[in-house]
């Protein structure tokens, strides 16, 4: 398998290895790509720094007393039957099941806390690093809303007379604008295949004056920030 030029890949196998679930020879192979791959371990250390907003969960709340008669009745458990018996016959199954269940709702809940919105139905989510693999921004597909929702990382500053404008870049080298960053801090865009399609390569941003670029084929300003779509 070769991760090389497939940053989409980089970015799922990343996730994985820090989540848990990348198991057995797969987990080998990666952790012997990430002593030659200097990149690959900053894609490692940048989601390890996602999850790390887990241990600053709010307080526990109980959840409606529907909620856990819906997963009853979906895992098939019946609160007059024997805990034994449920354990018997379906345990093996619903832990496989649990397994992959809570590596996604992981990724999704990491998104939420950085980028602190109410919990969409996120399809994607792309996270824009600069030349050194330091996170600038993180932008989230949510296809129920049609909006894309940008939020800046708290310590990039944009000077006041300048604007961050979000772009898609696809496969064939062509820059497709998304929208501009009013306050520079965050943003809610439209969200077509303009921005997901399946010949979008990577997002990417640039500095441009106020009001975004002047050129609406492509950027006039440096392009600061880029990363890829992760499908979650």
């Amino acid at each position: 398998m070769n991760i090389d030029n497939n940053p989409v890949l980089r970015e799922r196998l990343a996730a994985e290895y820090v989540l848990g679930t990348l198991k057995g020879g797969a987990r080998r192979r990666f952790e012997r790509w990430l002593q030659t791959d200097a990149l690959l371990r900053a894609t490692v250390t940048q989601w390890q720094r996602h999850f790390s907003g887990f241990a600053e969960l709010p307080r526990a709340v109980t959840p409606p007393a529907r909620v856990w008669t819906g997963i009853e009745r979906r895992l098939g458990m019946s609160r007059e039957a024997p805990w034994w018996q449920f354990w018997r016959g379906a345990g093996a199954r619903v832990w496989g099941g649990l397994a992959v269940a809570a590596g996604a709702l992981a990724v999704t809940m990491a998104v939420m806390l950085k980028i602190q919105v109410q919990p969409p139905a996120l399809e994607q989510v792309a996270t824009l690093t600069d030349d050194q693999a330091r996170t600038a921004l993180v932008v989230a597909a949510d296809a129920r809303r049609g909006r894309l929702e940008v939020r800046v990382a708290e310590g990039i500053q944009v000077p006041s007379d300048r604007t961050l404008q979000l772009w898609a870049i696809t496969k064939a080298g062509k820059p497709r604008s998304l929208g501009i960053l009013p306050d520079n801090r965050s943003a809610s865009l439209a969200l077509d295949e303009r921005a997901v399609g399946a010949d979008v390569m990577l997002l990417a941003i640039s500095l441009e004056p106020k009001g975004g670029s002047p050129d609406p084929t492509g950027p006039t300003g440096p392009v600061l920030y880029k990363g890829s779509w992760v499908r979650l």
